[in-house]
């Protein structure tokens, strides 16, 4: 029996990630990719032995909750139909954990599975990448994190990583940026981006 595992830390108290994944028909919600999702035979999404029939990148996938906790704040699940891998045996579980500094959640997926020994590895790994992806994919959609309701060092830390990954993004997507003559430049073009996309955001009325 092989094991994929991933973990990440939410900025969000572990009730309020624990409320969004409970429902196992919420996929849409903040699984990026997933489409339209219903519970079949009438059953509710929190509901042991239900079954989820939901769109994903095309492709419809049957998955069965096999066991929910919400004193543990978990559950887990298996596929109704053959995996999205070639692997037997499958049941995932996730699990969210109170993080006492910082009023956090501690996220956990992992998957056991069964294989072709020399594929054990291969497996793992993309299970990872996955379960990571849709953790991510779950942290975009609770939206910023309430700064308010952390430590004041945090807050820092986090006001800092927000304008780093404003900056990598902004990068990214300047399509001529290798042809800007010194590193300085590059910051001083990113800076003017930064402001004129904050004033079209003020106009609108949209909120970060």
């Amino acid at each position: 029996m092989a094991t994929a595992y991933y973990s990440t830390v939410l900025d969000r108290p572990a009730q309020d990630v624990w409320e969004i994944i409970r429902d196992f028909n919420n996929y849409p919600v903040w699984v990026a990719g997933a489409g339209e999702s219903r519970i079949e035979d009438g059953k509710s999404g929190s509901t042991v032995g239900a079954i989820r029939n939901v769109l994903y990148q095309g492709h419809r996938i049957r998955q069965r909750l096999l066991a929910q906790s919400d004193v543990e704040r978990s559950q887990t699940y298996e596929f109704c139909d053959a995996p999205t891998l070639p692997v037997t045996g499958f049941q995932a579980t996730l699990r969210v954990t109170p993080v006492v500094d910082g009023n956090r959640a501690f996220v956990e997926w992992w998957a056991n599975f069964d294989c072709e020994p020399p594929r054990i590895d291969e497996f793992s790994e993309t299970l990872r990448i996955r379960f990571g992806r849709w953790l991510h994919s779950l942290r975009e959609s609770m939206g910023p994190a309430a700064l308010t309701e952390l430590p004041a060092e945090t807050r820092a830390l986090g006001a800092l990583a927000a304008i780093w990954g404003r900056f990598r993004h902004i990068v990214r997507n300047i399509r001529f940026f290798g042809r800007l003559d010194s590193r300085a430049q590059a910051v001083a073009f990113a800076v003017r981006i930064w402001h004129r996309s904050a004033g079209r955001r003020s106009r609108s009325g949209d909120n970060l």
